[in-house]
C-alpha cells in the first residue's frame, strides 16, 4: 500500500512541479534577458486528451451498464 501511495504522490508532485514551472516561464521582467526556456507541456493539447479520455470512459461505462441491464432481463 505504501508503494502505491508513493507512486501516486510522485506522479502528483511531478505534475504540480511542471504546472508551476510552466506558469512561471512567461513571468520574466523586461530588464532580464530573454530566456530560452519554453513550457514543458502544451496544456491545450493535454486538456483535449483529458476530455477525449473522459468521453471514451463514459462511452465504455454506458456500454457496460447496458450489457449488465440486458443480462438481468
Amino acid at each position: 500500500m505504501r508503494e502505491f501511495f508513493g507512486m501516486v504522490l510522485g506522479c502528483a508532485l511531478t505534475i504540480l512541479i511542471v504546472y508551476v514551472h510552466d506558469n512561471g516561464v512567461g513571468l520574466n521582467s523586461p530588464n532580464e534577458p530573454a530566456q530560452a526556456s519554453r513550457p514543458i507541456v502544451n496544456w491545450d493539447v493535454a486538456a483535449g486528451e483529458w476530455a477525449r479520455m473522459q468521453h471514451n470512459a463514459r462511452v465504455a461505462w454506458d456500454k457496460l451498464t447496458a450489457s449488465v441491464e440486458k443480462a438481468r432481463t
